[in-house]
Protein backbone atom coordinates (compact mmCIF):
# COMPACT_ATOMS: atom_id res chain seq x y z
CA UNK A 1 0.00 0.00 0.00
CA UNK A 2 1.29 3.41 -0.31
CA UNK A 3 0.51 6.15 1.43
CA UNK A 4 -2.00 8.81 -0.11
CA UNK A 5 -0.99 11.99 2.53
CA UNK A 6 -0.71 14.59 -0.05
CA UNK A 7 -3.93 14.86 -1.65
CA UNK A 8 -5.81 14.13 1.91
CA UNK A 9 -3.78 16.87 2.91
CA UNK A 10 -4.27 19.45 0.07
CA UNK A 11 -8.05 18.89 0.70
CA UNK A 12 -7.61 20.48 4.17
CA UNK A 13 -4.91 23.16 2.57
CA UNK A 14 -2.38 21.70 4.59
CA UNK A 15 0.58 22.08 1.84
CA UNK A 16 3.63 21.26 4.48
CA UNK A 17 5.04 18.19 6.03
CA UNK A 18 5.14 20.65 9.00
CA UNK A 19 1.61 22.01 8.79
CA UNK A 20 0.62 18.27 8.70
CA UNK A 21 2.41 17.65 11.79
CA UNK A 22 1.05 20.30 13.60
CA UNK A 23 -2.47 19.35 12.56
CA UNK A 24 -1.47 15.87 14.15
CA UNK A 25 -0.07 17.39 17.16
CA UNK A 26 -3.19 18.58 17.79
CA UNK A 27 -5.00 15.37 18.11
CA UNK A 28 -2.22 13.94 20.09
CA UNK A 29 -0.69 11.83 17.99
CA UNK A 30 3.31 12.87 18.08
CA UNK A 31 5.04 11.37 15.22
CA UNK A 32 8.76 12.47 13.93
CA UNK A 33 8.90 15.24 11.26
CA UNK A 34 11.52 12.67 9.50
CA UNK A 35 8.14 10.27 9.51
CA UNK A 36 5.88 12.68 8.11
CA UNK A 37 8.14 13.80 5.27
CA UNK A 38 8.03 10.00 4.32
CA UNK A 39 4.51 9.81 4.50
CA UNK A 40 4.03 12.64 2.63
CA UNK A 41 6.32 11.29 -0.19
CA UNK A 42 4.34 8.42 -0.64
CA UNK A 43 7.10 5.97 1.19
CA UNK A 44 6.06 2.61 3.06
CA UNK A 45 6.04 3.78 6.23
CA UNK A 46 4.85 0.88 9.58
CA UNK A 47 1.99 3.21 11.61
CA UNK A 48 0.07 1.57 14.17
CA UNK A 49 -3.55 1.15 13.73
CA UNK A 50 -4.24 3.66 16.55
CA UNK A 51 -2.13 6.38 15.17
CA UNK A 52 -4.21 5.78 11.77
CA UNK A 53 -7.16 6.91 13.87
CA UNK A 54 -5.55 9.89 15.15
CA UNK A 55 -4.12 11.13 11.71
CA UNK A 56 -7.72 10.25 10.13
CA UNK A 57 -9.38 12.04 13.23
CA UNK A 58 -6.73 15.02 12.31
CA UNK A 59 -7.46 14.72 8.64
CA UNK A 60 -11.06 14.28 8.62
CA UNK A 61 -10.74 11.57 6.70
CA UNK A 62 -11.11 8.01 6.15
CA UNK A 63 -8.52 4.86 6.14
CA UNK A 64 -9.22 4.18 2.93
CA UNK A 65 -8.78 7.80 1.91
CA UNK A 66 -5.04 7.83 3.19
CA UNK A 67 -4.33 4.20 1.40
CA UNK A 68 -3.72 3.44 -2.20
CA UNK A 69 -3.53 0.27 -3.20
CA UNK A 70 -0.42 -0.61 -5.42
CA UNK A 71 -1.36 -2.08 -8.69
CA UNK A 72 -0.18 -6.33 -8.52
CA UNK A 73 2.62 -7.54 -9.61
CA UNK A 74 3.03 -9.58 -13.04
CA UNK A 75 -0.08 -8.03 -14.24
CA UNK A 76 0.54 -6.12 -17.86
CA UNK A 77 -1.04 -2.79 -19.09
CA UNK A 78 -3.39 -3.17 -21.85
CA UNK A 79 -2.04 -1.25 -24.72
CA UNK A 80 -3.92 1.83 -25.92
CA UNK A 81 -5.62 1.82 -28.81
CA UNK A 82 -3.64 3.33 -31.69
CA UNK A 83 -0.18 2.72 -29.22
CA UNK A 84 2.79 1.71 -31.43
CA UNK A 85 6.36 0.58 -30.65
CA UNK A 86 9.42 3.03 -30.31
CA UNK A 87 9.65 2.17 -34.59
CA UNK A 88 6.78 2.59 -35.39
CA UNK A 89 5.30 -1.37 -35.37
CA UNK A 90 2.54 -2.72 -33.67
CA UNK A 91 3.08 -3.69 -30.17
CA UNK A 92 3.99 -7.38 -29.30
CA UNK A 93 1.18 -9.66 -28.54
CA UNK A 94 2.92 -11.43 -25.96
CA UNK A 95 5.89 -10.96 -23.23
CA UNK A 96 8.88 -9.16 -25.33
CA UNK A 97 12.32 -10.03 -24.70
CA UNK A 98 15.36 -8.05 -24.95
CA UNK A 99 17.75 -8.69 -28.05
CA UNK A 100 21.11 -8.24 -27.40
CA UNK A 101 23.24 -5.54 -29.29
CA UNK A 102 25.52 -5.71 -32.43
CA UNK A 103 28.85 -5.26 -31.39
CA UNK A 104 30.94 -2.49 -32.51
CA UNK A 105 34.68 -3.48 -33.72
CA UNK A 106 35.87 -6.34 -36.08
CA UNK A 107 35.79 -10.31 -34.80
CA UNK A 108 34.37 -12.21 -32.01
CA UNK A 109 35.60 -11.26 -27.90
CA UNK A 110 38.61 -11.82 -26.69
CA UNK A 111 39.47 -14.53 -23.79
CA UNK A 112 40.30 -12.90 -20.61
CA UNK A 113 43.54 -12.81 -19.25
CA UNK A 114 45.00 -16.51 -17.13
Amino acid sequence: MKWNLRMVAAQRDLWRPTEVLAAFRQVGFNPSLSKVAALWGGTPVTVRLEDLDMMCAALGCTVADLLQAEPLAGTQATPEEGQRTADGGEPASGPVRPVPGRRRGSGPRSLPPS
